[in-house]
């Protein structure tokens, strides 16, 4: 496999507000990560790690330094360019999943694919082969409020996967979920982002998956203490 680089951040700095009211986010943040490879950060809460991979997939942009995601500077982009970029780069999963409440699981899953331009007929066939790989050929047409935590947890991570992009960035994947079930999240990422030599980003406070990491960096008051 021929590892290539995905993210480059160099002296990453966000804060918000000014004077007085100033909270410096990020203070010089550095790494690099590379295809097939998964990095995890960790640190305590309001120590950057949120506002970081908010700015790896292009929600926010830094105030100092560079973050190049597959060689692009996204904070340069214009708003329309960067969407473009993200819906064809990047898989963002939330920590509350945010399915669509009157979409079905499969109908959640072919988003990114519809809104690259797929026909909806060849977009369910895909969500729904990739649903049954998850392990959730019995769901597909069922709603999210009728799924477990869980199951919710996996169309989440179906849809970031679809579309295949090459870098996937996760909020607390696992947070809510039993070893059991977070082990079985954890495979699934290994199967559909690593071993298809895709990068992986994870946010995490979950010491039971700390083993799958390739490397993981310890976010403290805006700057990387251990990596």
């Amino acid at each position: 496999m021929n590892n290539h680089k995905v993210i480059e951040c160099r002296g990453v700095k966000k804060h918000f507000g000014e004077g007085n009211s100033r909270v410096d986010a990020l203070r010089g943040v550095d790494f690099e990560l590379y295809s097939g490879k998964l990095l995890m950060v960790v640190g305590p809460s309001g120590s950057g790690k949120t506002t970081l991979i908010s700015i790896i997939a292009g929600i926010l942009n830094q105030n100092g330094g560079e973050c190049r995601v597959f060689g692009k500077e996204l904070s340069t982009m214009e708003e329309e360019a960067k969407a473009h970029f993200r819906g064809e780069n990047i898989g963002f999963v939330f920590q509350a999943f945010n399915l669509i409440p009157m979409l079905t699981a499969t109908e959640n899953v072919t988003i990114p694919l519809l809104l690259a331009g797929v026909e909806e007929k060849e977009a369910m066939m895909r969500a729904e082969e990739l649903l049954n790989r998850f392990g959730l050929g019995d769901k597909l047409k069922a709603y999210p409020g009728d799924l477990s935590g869980g199951q919710q947890q996996r169309v989440a991570i179906a849809r970031s996967c679809i579309h295949s992009p090459g870098l996937i960035v996760c909020d607390e994947p696992t947070s809510a979920l039993d070893h059991e079930t977070g082990a079985h999240v954890m495979e699934l990422f290994r199967t559909e982002v690593l071993e298809k030599d895709r990068a992986l980003v994870i946010v995490t406070h979950d010491a039971r998956i700390f083993p799958y990491a390739d490397r993981i960096i310890n976010l403290d008051d805006g700057v990387i203490r251990e990596g």
